[in-house]
């Protein structure tokens, strides 16, 4: 079966790039992970994944307040 994907997780749209490194970032500085640009392969997977994890919660959060109204 083709797959369109080319197993790279890419932005399509440099701005939506250029914005969600920004909120990587973000992150990372406020829950204290030593995120920099460039190669991070000094850092733990849990580091990573604690900031991705975040990301992940922010923007669901962000989702369903956007669909009850901003109401919460």
């Amino acid at each position: 079966m083709a797959n369109n994907n080319s197993g790279s997780n890419r932005a399509e749209v440099p701005q939506a790039r250029e914005a969600l490194n920004r909120f990587k970032m973000e992150i990372a500085n406020e829950i204290g992970v030593p995120l920099k640009q460039g190669y991070n392969g000094d850092l733990t997977s849990k580091q990573n994944g604690s900031v991705g994890g975040e990301m992940v919660k922010r923007m669901i959060r962000q989702q369903e307040q956007q669909m009850s109204g901003g109401q919460q």
